[in-house]
């Protein structure tokens, strides 16, 4: 089983029953470091920076995929058709020396006209945009943590699917601070909300609101938009509808692609959940062509993956098997909230025409 078996107790056996108990010391050693680091930022002891333009932060309290990107590319959008010169900035995770990583090369294709900066140092990111690319609007990606730079709207998306992080902190469970620093955020976003029943979506709700009660509350239903190859030339969903798949992600939340490939009218015959942000190095990609050969011929008729994994496959065919990635959307209630509150921060003083 895989780690997120361990954290939310499914797993049962007596390693399981060991490991726990360990786990729940390292978060309480985890969340004292938390404390202490929040807490010289909120009394002013740790040093904050302006980016000298406004800085739009998208992050989140949990470890794993929350479903920023396509939030991401809607504010992007949003902000370039309102005519801003917008950069994005990020940590760049597991990217090598010199190379964008994975969600960067996904956002590329996705924003071709909106560059991004990576760099672990978010501050020295945001003055390469700002003075060499003479950036308007900075989003920063994965910020809520990074309290460094000085942000003018902190956005958090929670995952409907793990809205509490299991109840722990790392490694005990995948909060990466406790639930109560909701307090910092101005807008919250439910996302994947239609993967979970209305009553659910309200009990999140209150729970975040007896934090923070003027919290901004919005929802988003992630739903797949269209088939891509690796060159992000589109086909039409239904290609796969009735189809027999195989599946295979990298990504924080495998059983969410999961859903999403069975909404989309495949069958799903069988899913390899690798590691978030995993390598297809020779080694990875002779496994796929391995486990896509162990199928009698004709059985599978097509292998389905995100995007974020074929930016780093770059091929259309895994052992005479069709690759495709599908490519996920978002729809956002009330989006007039949203544009409310990004409005206050790209023009404070007044109205932006075109908008609601």
């Amino acid at each position: 089983m895989d780690y997120r078996s361990l954290m939310n107790g499914q797993r049962r056996d007596p390693l399981a029953f060991v490991l726990r108990p360990l786990l729940r010391i390292g978060s309480w050693f985890y969340g004292l470091g938390i404390r202490i680091r929040n807490s010289r930022y909120d009394r002013g002891v740790s040093e904050t920076h302006d980016a000298g333009v406004p800085v739009i932060s998208v992050g989140n309290l949990t470890t794993g995929g929350t479903g920023k990107t396509p939030l991401v590319c809607y504010l992007a959008r949003e902000l370039r058709s309102q005519g801003f010169r917008v950069a994005l900035i990020s940590r760049g995770y597991g990217r090598g020396d010199g190379d964008l990583n994975d969600e960067a090369l996904e956002l590329e294709l996705r924003l071709p006209d909106v560059p991004h900066v990576q760099d672990p140092d978010r501050v020295a990111a945001a003055a390469v945009a700002v003075e060499e690319l003479e950036t308007e609007i900075l989003l920063m990606d994965d910020g809520f943590q990074h309290r460094r730079l000085q942000r003018d709207l902190d956005i958090v998306v929670i995952d409907a699917t793990c809205p509490f992080g299991y109840g722990y902190l790392l490694p005990r469970g995948m909060l990466r601070e406790p639930i109560a620093s909701i307090r910092r955020a101005d807008v919250a976003i439910l996302s994947r909300c239609n993967h979970i029943s209305p009553e659910e979506r309200l009990q999140i709700k209150q729970a975040y609101l007896r934090r923070k009660p003027d919290l901004i509350w919005l929802e988003a239903e992630h739903h797949p938009g269209r088939l891509v190859d690796h060159e992000n030339r589109p086909e039409p969903l239904e290609v796969v509808a009735g189809k027999r798949v195989l599946v295979f992600c990298g990504i924080g939340n495998p059983a969410a692609f999961a859903k999403t490939v069975r909404d989309c009218g495949a069958e799903l015959v069988d899913q390899l959940s690798l590691p978030d942000h995993a390598s297809y190095d020779r080694e990875m990609l002779e496994r796929l062509r391995a486990w896509g050969e162990s199928w009698p011929p004709g059985e599978i008729e097509y292998m389905l993956c995100t995007q974020k994994d074929l930016v780093k496959i770059r091929t259309n065919r895994i052992a005479g098997i069709p690759l495709r990635a599908i490519q996920i959307d978002m729809t956002v209630e009330p989006e007039a909230e949203l544009q409310q509150a990004l409005k206050k921060v790209v023009q404070p003083d007044g109205p932006v025409e075109g908008t609601v």
